[in-house]
Formats: structure tokens, C-alpha cells, sequence
């Protein structure tokens, strides 16, 4: 500081440009690692089931976790309003699996903090990292996000306050809504004293979780992050509240399996699902030096982005998505015709699916005649700020197996033709360009307000 004071002094009577470059040639800028990290772990719980290779196979077999709407479904207080629910179709964790996961946490926990806790336990124990020593602790971190905390747990508390019984309030109200405690517990559990950070960017925060942490541990702040996105608010004023958007299915009451159908020319609106996603990210070496199991790819990329242009649509030249794709590819040092498979955000709304497939062909160009094209959300409805995160894991699956999950209840693309390779009715093999390099892939998420993320994972020799 010394040093910098003087040339300061002494610049006093020149331009900052003078001041700056003086003060670069004492102190050099510090060289920023960057490091590659490959995913050794996954843990889901979703509506397909819990566990990985569960909801794995339930999803290639084109199984769907869309069912009706009950009142076993909505808290107590919330069953008469079912009648006035505009949509009656939900994407529900299966409560028979649940019932039979052991989590200590969820006696006080909010429910999404539970699915974050079984689907972190799940990915150490999938990725066999389970950090004793200080030194493995200390370089251990957690990044897990939510869009929207626990909305039962604050409607429950309005019902309260408006009945002036207040006192009846859990002294865990407060921990259980906020958003950070998923990450808290998780981090609590497993004695991770790394980098401890969550993420509420709307429906791009399971993608914003993980891409944040890749990027600690590409600094070298982190050599293992527990990374991603939980969702748990199926209850009547959530659903109400999308409703009041008009952004969920409402045609399909009658026949809910076919109510979410990303690109399909019959869509209306997405399915609210609910459930968590779970990656282990570890930097490559470290990866290696432990002899970890596997690793499902490599994360290339990470592109962020904004619209700037509306509080729920996004622009219709799609400019937020192109940004955030090619941001993505051009971080990873990937060319278009190295994408074989898009994970895509589409969430089974009319104008969103659109102006995604129209954005995907405008990043891709020549090769989105080839690049298989898929939406899980057919098959998972939306999960909010878990979408990303388990969508995020079905891509590094779909890599590992080179495998593309099909789009449920895609019989009319719309629009027609403007990317050659849908996949739909079954999974598909990925195919490279025939170009060499590895098999890359990317997973979208966007989000109200206007935020984008994509991220980019490739191909990386197996270790088994």
C-alpha cells in the first residue's frame, strides 16, 4: 500500500490511465486459476421418483410424474380451495418414497430443504466423498438455491396474523423461509466449512447454483462443491398465483398425463412440480488423485444473461437465450457443431417454447438440423428453482449414457421446422459431428425477471 500511496502522491497531477498503469507495473495482477471440474455425483428427487437411477429409467421409458390434483396434496388449512383452482394437475414427489428416506432435518426443516438434504446425501454417497479430515472439510462448499422458499410456511403464517394468533407462530418460522437453509443444513450435516452461497434467481436458479459453483472451484476457492436447486410450493396460493399469470395447463384437467407438452402446438401452460437436484462438481485432479468412482462429464461453460425487456415474457428475438448459450459455448471453447444434445428450458408455454426453439436454431445454425432437441419438463412438469439443477443432471446423464430423454406428448411441433431433430415418443441415441472432440451438450434455464442460464457440459473418459 505503501508502494501505491506514493505513486499516487506522485501522479497527483496526471490522468488515472497514468495512475493505473504505474500501479499495474509495481503489482501485477494476480493470476486467476482455472481449473476443470467434472461431476463425480447426482442426487434427485423428483416426480419421476427418488434416486438416480430410478428416475433415470423412469424418464428414458417415457414414464411421466404428472397426476391430478388432491387434497392430500394441499396443507389442511388450503383443501377447500381446491374447487376454485383453476388447474387441477400437479408433478408431485411420490410421498411413498419420501416416507421411506431417513432425514434427521425434517421435523424442523421446510419440505424444500428436505429435498435438498436427500438429494445431497444421495450425490456424496453416489460420488463416495464423505469428508473427514479438516483439510477435506475446508475445501468442501455448498451452493443450493430455491425460487421461491416455502410459501406453505408463510401462508400458514398469514393465517395466523389475521386471526391474531401470532403466538401460535413455530420458532422455526423464520429458518424454515429462508432460502439459504437448504445450503445450511446440507452444509451442517456433512461438517462443509467450504464456500456456503444460494441462489434465488427464479426458475434459472438450479442452473445459476451450479454454474457459481463451478466457477468457485475453477478459482480455486473450492475443491468440491454439493451444488444445486430445490422446490417444494404445491399449495393453493402458489397454484392460485400462477393461475392468476395464466402460466399453468388448465385444458387438461380431465386427462392430466398429457397436460405438460413442451413445443406442442396443443400446449397451455406448464405443470407445477416440485422436488430437488443435487451434482457433486470436483476439480479434475482432485478427482483422480481419490480414484472417485466416475465422472459423468465435464462442465465446460457457464453463460448468465439478461432480457432487459419484461417482468414474465421474454423478448421475442429471443436475444436473452442466444446471449446466454453462446456465452456458455464460447467460455467452454466449444463450437456449435460439437452440441449433440440441448436440454431445453421449454416449459410447455405458448410463447416461451417458441422463442426458445427459434433461439436454440439461431446459436446452432447449420447443426440444429442434427443436434438432438429435448424438454424433460414433459415428463417432470416445472420445478421451479430445482429445474435447473435436475435438468442440469438429466444433461450430464444424458452425456454419460449418450442418450437423449424424449419430450412427452410432443405430436405437432410448433412452430414447425425450426429445429430439425425434436426428440419425441422415445430416447435416442446422441450422435457426435463425426468432427472429433468430445460429445458436448447444453441444459437451459430461464427465469422471471429476465435471467438466463446455460450451461455446458462435454464428454470426459469414464472410470470405471
Amino acid at each position: 500500500m505503501d508502494v501505491i500511496q506514493t505513486i499516487t502522491q506522485c501522479c497527483s497531477f496526471s490522468s488515472r490511465r497514468c495512475i493505473s498503469s504505474l500501479i499495474d507495473a509495481f503489482v501485477p495482477p494476480p493470476q486467476i486459476p482455472t481449473r476443470r471440474v467434472v461431476v463425480t455425483g447426482i442426487g434427485l428427487v423428483t416426480p419421476l421418483g427418488v434416486g438416480v437411477q430410478s428416475t433415470w429409467n423412469a424418464l428414458i421409458a417415457g414414464h411421466t410424474g404428472v397426476r391430478p390434483l388432491s387434497t392430500d396434496d394441499l396443507p389442511l388449512s388450503h383443501h377447500s380451495s381446491l374447487d376454485y383452482l383453476p388447474s387441477k394437475v400437479v408433478a408431485c414427489v411420490p410421498k411413498y418414497q419420501l416416507d421411506s428416506e431417513n432425514d434427521p432435518n425434517a421435523k424442523h426443516a421446510a419440505k424444500f430443504s428436505h429435498f435438498a438434504s436427500l438429494a445431497s446425501a444421495q450425490a456424496l454417497l453416489d460420488a463416495a466423498w464423505h469428508p473427514q479430515s479438516p483439510q477435506d472439510q475446508n475445501t468442501t462448499g455448498v451452493a443450493i438455491g430455491a425460487g421461491m422458499s416455502s410459501t406453505e410456511d408463510m401462508t400458514q403464517a398469514g393465517i395466523l396474523a389475521s386471526t391474531n394468533k401470532l403466538r401460535k407462530l413455530s420458532p422455526f418460522f423464520i429458518p424454515r423461509v429462508l432460502v439459504n437453509m437448504a445450503a445450511g443444513t446440507v452444509s451442517m450435516t456433512h461438517g462443509l466449512r467450504g464456500p456456503n452461497h444460494a441462489t434465488s434467481t427464479a426458475c434459472a436458479t438450479g442452473a445459476h447454483s451450479i454454474g457459481d459453483a463451478f466457477r468457485i472451484i475453477q478459482r480455486g476457492d473450492a475443491d468440491v462443491m454439493v451444488a444445486g436447486g430445490a422446490e417444494s410450493c404445491i399449495d393453493a396460493v402458489s397454484i392460485g398465483g400462477f393461475c392468476r399469470l395464466k402460466a399453468l395447463s388448465t385444458r387438461y384437467n380431465d386427462n392430466p398425463e398429457r397436460a405438460s407438452r413442451p413445443f406442442d402446438a396443443g400446449r397451455d401452460g406448464f405443470v407445477l412440480g416440485e422436488g430437488a437436484g443435487v451434482l457433486i462438481l470436483e476439480e479434475l485432479q482432485h478427482a483422480v488423485d481419490r480414484k472417485a468412482p466416475r465422472m459423468y462429464a465435464e462442465i465446460r461453460g457457464y453463460g448468465m444473461s439478461g432480457d432487459a425487456y419484461h417482468v414474465t415474457k421474454p423478448p421475442p428475438d429471443g436475444i436473452g437465450a442466444v446471449l446466454a448459450m453462446e456465452r456458455a459455448l464460447g467460455s467452454a471453447g466449444i463450437s456449435a457443431n460439437q452440441v449433440a444434445y440441448v436440454n431445453a428450458h421449454a416449459t410447455s408455454t405458448p410463447i416461451g417454447d417458441d422463442i426458445e426453439q427459434r433461439a436454440i436454431g439461431e446459436v446452432l445454425g447449420q447443426w440444429s438440423e442434427h443436434a438432438a432437441v429435448s424438454s424433460t419438463k414433459g415428463a417432470t412438469g416445472h420445478l421451479l428453482g430445482a429445474a435447473g439443477a435436475v435438468e442440469a443432471a438429466f444433461t450430464a446423464l444424458a452425456v454419460y449414457h449418450r442418450l437423449a430423454p424424449p419430450t412427452l406428448n410432443l405430436e405437432e411441433a410448433d412452430p414447425p421446422g425450426v429445429l430439425g431433430n425434436l426428440v419425441r415418443g422415445k430416447a435416442q441415441q446422441i450422435k457426435s459431428s463425426g468432427g472429433g472432440g468430445p460429445i458436448a451438450a447444453l441444459s437451459n434455464s430461464f427465469g422471471f425477471g429476465g435471467t438466463n442460464a446455460s450451461l455446458c457440459f462435454a464428454s470426459i473418459g469414464r472410470m470405471e
